[in-house]
């Protein structure tokens, strides 16, 4: 029974399943139909769409079309219009073009008229000159020849006359021109006739300094000497002491560094060598003010900076006690004055008369004259040629071959030649005392040497290393023989050769 029932209930088991999966099989099928139909549908009302938005489209492309078929016929309407306005353009220009040809035609038959004109009027005047030669025997230039010698013999005494006039009225004209230029030039010029001298004498606070600045022995005012070049007078004249050299410019480095010895109160010989050479940069600074000083008060502003610097170096120089610098200036300021009289170049006769003693700065140091140097440093730093020519004439060494080398010429002697600006005495014995140096300085070994006390004592410093003690007394009397016999002198002159030993070691 158990099994009859465990059978019954499979089979029931069974028959549920079947029909539930039937049931089932019914429900998605009619879902299956439900969704089919809407899909349909869906596409019905898409067809629907797409078909009214292709009419639509239709319709605006059809509209666009129009109106651009309309624009392409107003378009081709203005395009014929220009076209046959370019066309009855170039139907006019034809024409004229036409014209001009014939116009062109026309001349050019007129200019062979015109040439046969003037062939047939030379033909006839050579024959009518051949007939009058004929006539008259006599050739064209020999009739004209005749003509003006029969002239000048009738007139020639009233020729002669009228010459001599003209002469003698031209040279006075040019003479008083001449005078008139050169007395308004001096007269416009305001320039003080006192020469200028550097400063020699040193204040000092007190006179305990004289003590400090002789040293032990002397030997702080020797290193100074040695140091500057120049010589110390140290005298019972309170608060002063002297500074004695025939070079002004030893004389201003060695006030100046004395002045800042004197400053500083360490007087000894290792601060008395580098306070002179503080000076001696301070007075380079001095050379290139004095140089841009004078360019700018004459107004010459295309000099190599060089050249300038040069130019200042001769506020340091005196020609026959006139400062050259100073006579420089008022040269160049003569020079512009007379080249604007004249016409001639203002710029270059200015230039000219300032640098035209430019080699004075440096004829100690260079071989030559001091046109030549001067020519030399012009042309090593590129100065206009006709700067050069203008300066290179002034004392007649070379040939005036522009007006405004005879300027500058002019200038010099109106500069040097009016009342006080000149002393051949102080001239001369500058240049006795520089040849007494140049003498010492030829002889081997010789370190340094200057002229000291007015020429009457010449101090030598020679090298150790090259001299030894014996030969520098050797040395003093072949210096004292040779100054005998090729320098002439008032009185006698001391020669001190000075020969030092100094060594220098450092402790690390």
């Amino acid at each position: 029974m158990s099994v009859t029932f465990i059978f019954i209930a499979i089979g029931a088991l069974a028959l549920g399943i079947g029909l539930g999966y039937y049931l089932r099989l019914i429900i998605s099928m009619g879902k299956k139909g439900s969704m089919e139909l809407e899909i349909k549908q869906m596409m019905l009302a898409a067809k629907e769409e797409s078909q009214k938005i292709l009419d639509t489209a239709v319709s605006k492309s059809e509209k666009v079309l129009a109106e651009l078929k309309a624009e392409e016929k107003v378009k081709e309407s203005e395009f014929k219009k220009t076209e046959d306005r370019f066309i009855r353009k170039e139907e006019l220009l034809d024409a004229r073009q036409g014209d001009l040809d014939k116009e062109i035609e026309s001349v050019k038959e007129k200019v062979e008229e015109i040439k046969k004109i003037r062939e047939q009027a030379d033909s006839l005047e050579k024959e009518r000159q051949v007939q009058l030669e004929k006539i008259a025997q006599l050739t064209s230039s020999e009739a004209k020849e005749e003509l003006m010698t029969s002239i000048e013999k009738m007139n020639e005494e009233d020729l002669v006359v009228r010459m001599q006039k003209l002469e003698k009225e031209s040279s006075e004209k040019l003479d008083r021109r001449a005078k008139d230029i050169l007395a308004s030039s001096i007269q416009r010029l305001s320039s003080s006739t006192a020469s200028e001298f550097m400063t020699t004498m040193v204040s000092i606070p007190s006179d305990d300094i004289k003590g400090k600045i002789i040293g032990k022995e002397g030997r702080n005012i020797r290193a100074f000497e040695r140091a500057a070049g120049v010589e110390l007078v140290v005298d019972d004249t309170p608060g002063s002491i002297v500074i004695s050299s025939f070079d002004p410019i030893r004389r201003q480095v060695a006030r100046v560094a004395l002045e800042n010895l004197i400053l500083d109160g360490r007087i000894q010989p290792a601060k008395i060598e580098e306070m002179v050479a503080k000076a001696q940069e301070e007075i380079n600074k001095i050379i290139k003010d004095k140089g841009d000083q004078a360019v700018y008060e004459t107004g010459i502003f295309n000099l190599d900076p060089r050249i300038i610097a040069i130019v200042g170096r001769l506020y340091f120089r005196t020609s026959y006690g006139q400062n050259v610098l100073q006579h420089s200036i008022e040269m160049t300021h003569i020079a512009g004055m007379i080249a604007e009289e004249l016409g001639a170049d203002v710029q270059v006769a200015k230039a000219g008369a300032l640098v035209h003693d430019i080699g004075k700065a440096l004829d100690h140091e260079v071989q030559g004259t001091h046109i030549e140097i001067g020519i030399r440093i012009l042309q090593k730093f590129g100065a206009d040629q006709a700067i050069i020519d203008a300066m290179k004439s002034h004392h007649d060494d070379y040939p005036h071959e522009t007006i405004e080398s005879t300027i500058v010429t002019t200038a010099d002697h109106i500069s040097g030649g009016r009342p006080g600006a000149r002393r051949d005495t102080v001239e001369n014995y500058l240049k006795r005392l520089a040849e007494l140096e140049a003498i010492v300085d030829g002889f081997d070994g010789v370190e340094k040497s200057y002229a000291l006390q007015a020429g009457r004592e010449i101090r030598i410093f020679v090298t150790p290393e090259n001299i030894s003690d014996l030969e520098t007394k050797k040395m003093a009397r072949e210096v004292a023989l040779k100054i005998e016999k090729e320098l002439k002198y008032p009185g006698e002159i001391k020669v001190t050769v000075i020969r030092e030993t100094r060594i220098v070691e450092f402790a690390r």
